[in-house]
């Protein structure tokens, strides 16, 4: 019972209101408006009052339970050799939050914080131990870290088109066309291009931004004795920008583990605006701290294609998914 209160609120994103409807109408189990129950008389007893309360109390013995889990999920992602981050705001009693993702194709991490930049980074306790290499959308504050660096072209590619629709760019748009080929040739070669090959789309790649300077020059230096940088438009924002990060840009055209995009975390964070569209914002810090943690722990379930249903039932009678369990069994033994 516990375990399908959180499937409901936490995996399908359910309200509390209408996860109390669904107990009273499916399962004829009476709603109560503020009893909380003793869950140890769920596992056979029906005829018993389940309020919000109760579902709330069921997420926060599920939050404790996974405190291991997110330990242990910590400790994967530092050690893989390319993770995905991203960041979206969220409504926490009203005030505008960040939650932050850090994730591959196996693992999930939710989190959420007040800030947005290495604040956040440093107590999410991923991002300033990770040595691999990181996919971002080129959010600054990834740069303090001394990884590796990836950046996201479907980023890029939003930005050229709008250098070349809204401030008529022809460079932009070369340039556009250039990344969608190139990597249609990486994959043709089979995830990365050999020396030669990738010389050869580098300096094509050159080229476009030298066309783009002479296009889009930068302004004219200040004579006024003010101080500060002088105030650029957008494209040359960006043709400056995909000069100075080169090679993060084009990481994708010699590394095979590094995709084109930061798709897989801008995928894994969709899920969480989902919720914030059905059920609103969160009333307090301690509830998306509640939902980030069990949906990081339904997520990577889910990757190892174990069924949210599953994964919330073997939790609440005290054990892991075998995945998590031959994890531990390892650093178990490990550490004797």
């Amino acid at each position: 019972m516990r375990a399908n209160a959180v499937f409901l609120s936490m995996g399908q994103l359910i309200p509390y209101d209408r996860v109390e409807m669904q107990f009273a109408d499916v399962y004829h189990i009476p709603v109560c408006a503020a009893s909380i129950v003793n869950f140890n008389h769920f596992a056979d007893v029906y005829h018993i009052p389940v309020c919000a309360a109760s579902i709330v109390n069921f997420n926060h013995e599920a939050f404790d339970r996974l405190k291991p889990f997110e330990d242990l999920l910590k400790q994967q992602l530092i050690a893989i050799a390319v993770a995905h981050a991203d960041e979206t705001g969220i409504n926490v009693n009203g005030k505008r939050t960040w939650l932050h993702d850090v994730s591959n194709d196996m693992w999930t991490y939710f989190y959420p914080h007040e800030k947005r930049g290495t604040e956040a980074m440093v107590d999410g306790g991923v991002i300033p131990y990770f040595k691999g290499t990181l996919v971002h959308d080129h959010w600054r504050p990834y740069d303090t870290y001394a990884c590796t660096h990836a950046l996201c072209n479907a980023h890029h590619l939003r930005e050229l088109t709008f250098a070349h629709e809204m401030e008529k760019q022809a460079w932009a748009l070369n340039m556009h066309t250039l990344l969608l080929d190139l990597n249609k040739a990486v994959i043709e070669a089979g995830g990365s291009l050999n020396v030669l090959d990738a010389t050869t789309w580098r300096q094509r790649y050159r080229s476009i931004l030298d066309a783009g300077d002479i296009e889009c020059p930068p302004p004219a230096p200040k004579n006024d004795g003010t101080r500060g940088r002088t105030k650029r438009s957008k494209s040359r924002n960006l043709l400056e920008r995909l000069r100075k990060f080169e090679d993060d840009t084009l990481r994708f055209m010699v590394d095979k583990r590094v995709p084109f995009t930061n798709n897989q975390g801008e995928r894994d964070i969709r899920m969480t605006k989902v919720q914030q569209k059905i059920s609103g914002s969160f009333r307090s810090m301690d509830g998306a701290k509640i939902f980030c943690r069990i949906r990081s722990y339904l997520s990577t379930c889910q990757k190892h294609d174990v069924g949210m249903a599953e994964a919330l039932n073997l939790l609440f009678i005290g054990k892991w998914p075998t995945f998590i369990q031959e994890i531990l069994d390892q650093q178990a033994a490990t550490a004797e």
